[in-house]
């Protein structure tokens, strides 16, 4: 078999074995997208409401933010995973595949950072919130009081 058949050209290209885990992790993160997405509607269909102060509470548990945060890592190490086996497969080019492949990666973790950052501060900003409205209800009971000693 040489150059000329299909098995000749095919020979020397390296062993193929990386393709099946990815594509291995591309199913992992797919049934884990899945799961998470349904336990988050599911949650937020069971809400009483979608008032602002519901979903505030909501979102100050402990289970609704951690889930929201394996959303964000999953969907953007899936999508790079996808996006990863588009660029090997359809960009011939050493140098303009290695460039797409370090821009893939670094947009996948830049968007990951930024979706946890946006989470982290939605968070704190929930907890500062409830910390602060605590503080104002305590000083507008000492405040009651004092005016109530008083008289």
């Amino acid at each position: 078999m040489g150059n000329g058949t299909p098995i000749g050209r095919v020979r020397g290209l390296g062993s193929a074995h990386h393709g099946a885990e990815h594509w291995l992790q591309q199913r992992y993160t797919a049934a884990g997208n899945l799961i998470v997405v349904g336990y988050l509607v599911f949650s937020i269909l069971l809400l009483p409401d979608m008032s602002y102060a519901t979903v505030r509470e909501w979102m100050a548990g402990l289970v609704p933010p951690v889930m929201i945060a394996l959303l964000i890592v999953s969907v953007f190490w899936h999508a790079r995973l996808g996006l990863q086996v588009l660029v090997e497969d359809y960009v011939h080019h050493r140098g303009a595949r290695f460039g797409a492949l370090l821009t893939l990666n670094l947009a996948a973790f830049s968007g990951a950072a930024f979706g946890l950052f946006c989470l982290a501060r939605i968070v704190m900003n929930i907890e500062t919130e409830a910390a602060l409205q605590s503080a104002m209800a305590a000083a507008a009971a000492a405040s009651a009081a004092s005016q109530g000693g008083g008289m």
